[in-house]
């Protein structure tokens, strides 16, 4: 039934007075579905509540991090820990150096890294220092791969494929982006057409490796296994953006569970156990290019904070012994396979990818596998379907593009709940 949200209209009309669009970060404000975003309280397991006591599943987990849970006991204990000893130093501590060991011990591509404060701040730092190693200025991005509000990296693709990015945003001068060549993902032919062309003058190449920024958007072998042979063929640095996936999809992320290592790649979200953290890592030889060991500058007071370093040992520890990834892609499987049977069942054109513990309900009769498919989805039936699962108490992403998250706290109460309510809610759909 239609839950109140008052105080959440409340805060709204007050953040749009002194906050641009009354949000610190645009999806926030549910420009993709309509009506007043839900001021939350606190989180707890898998459940979220508002301003008003009303209480959600939550399957967006502060958009990945959140794969223990909010407020997981021990998390919640390393970070009261290091808070005590203090909240930044500005200088070094043992505690980067535990986080940098686990996350090697990890992630196969990773010999060396580098602690920042976002995934923005690692992609941006990613690029730059692929351009440094390389020499080189160009770089490839994939339309529907999102890697932060960096300016090199805020582009739509041209008229063609091979064509160079135009800024879409204004605020990004056309300079930064006319090194930028966006193609489509999953698309072996125009890779091939790219690197034939400009092959020998691209210093980098940076993908999510499995997409969630235009939903859950799943990569062909074909299409990895290209890309690392392309770019071993011409001295190309290939970039995984995990910063979703790493320690998501596995331990050792995407590139893990394709068996497709990288040169470099980008983190954040999980690493820092629900703190702000991103980092960037690679091959040895790379990363020694970083100011002060090399030429390529790159600071941040904030870097290696010592309460997002305990937050993230506590949390990489937790699914080293734990391994949780097993219960967490059945869950998610059983969830998919669900929502798919209530769809068929009620006549609703859709797909409903999942991969580990991501998935997105499409509503979409064709397998999404890049941009232009995505953009042929439903977004106003989207957008009925998600408000009236938050009347029924379930909170999926505000967006028909983005991936939604399972939590080890997600129990089968939660997934018989989830599937009751999109029983009612694409009844709903079908009504109107």
């Amino acid at each position: 039934m239609p839950r109140r949200h008052e105080r959440s209209q409340t805060e709204f009309a007050r953040a749009q007075k002194s906050i641009p669009g009354g949000v610190n970060s645009p999806a926030r404000a549910f420009g993709g579905v309509g009506g007043t975003p839900v001021f939350m309280q606190k989180g707890e397991g898998a459940s979220l509540y508002d301003l008003d006591g009303n209480r959600y599943i939550d399957y967006i987990g502060s958009w990945g991090p959140h794969i223990l849970g909010h407020r997981p006991p021990e998390i919640i204990a390393a970070i009261l820990a290091a808070l005590d000893r203090g909240t930044s130093f500005g200088a070094p501590t043992e505690l980067e150096s535990e986080l940098a060991e686990l996350v090697i011990a990890a992630v196969p591509s990773v010999e060396m890294v580098r602690m920042v404060n976002s995934g923005t701040e690692a992609t941006m730092s990613a690029i730059r220092v692929a351009r440094g190693y390389t020499g080189r200025d160009k770089i490839i991005k994939f339309a529907g791969c999102y890697h932060g509000h960096v300016d090199s990296l805020l582009v739509k693709a041209g008229s063609g494929a091979l064509t160079h990015g135009n800024p879409s945003s204004p605020g990004v001068p056309a300079g930064c982006t006319q090194d930028t060549i966006v193609l489509d993902y999953n698309d072996p032919q125009q890779l091939t057409d790219a690197f034939q062309v400009h092959g020998d003058q691209l210093a980098a190449v940076i993908l999510e490796p499995v997409v969630g920024n235009m939903g859950l958007v799943i990569p062909h072998r074909e299409f990895l296994t290209m890309l690392r042979e392309l770019c071993d063929r011409h001295g190309t640095v290939l970039i995984f953006d995990e910063v979703m996936t790493g320690f998501r999809l596995s331990y050792g992320g995407a590139q893990q569970l394709f068996d497709i290592t990288p040169d470099m790649t980008t983190l954040g979200k999980i690493i820092g156990g629900g703190m702000p953290v991103g980092a960037y890592g690679g091959r040895a030889d790379i990363l020694k290019c970083v100011s002060p060991m090399g030429p390529v500058y790159q600071a941040g007071t904030l870097s290696g904070n010592p309460v997002a370093m305990a937050a993230g040992i506590a949390m990489l520890t937790l699914l080293r012994d734990r391994d949780p990834y097993p219960e967490l892609a059945d869950y998610t499987r059983r969830l998919a396979m669900g929502l798919s049977e209530i769809a068929k069942r009620k006549g609703i054109p859709h797909t409903c990818p999942h991969l580990g513990s991501m998935i997105t309900l499409f509503f979409n009769a064709d397998p999404v596998t890049s941009l232009a498919v995505a953009m042929r989805s439903d977004t106003a039936r989207f957008a009925k379907f998600f408000h009236a699962m938050l009347d029924e108490g379930v909170y999926l992403a505000c967006s028909q593009y983005e991936a939604n998250f399972v939590s080890t706290c997600h129990t089968e109460a939660d997934l018989e709940a989830t599937l009751a309510a999109a029983e009612i809610a694409m009844g709903k759909l079908v009504e109107a």
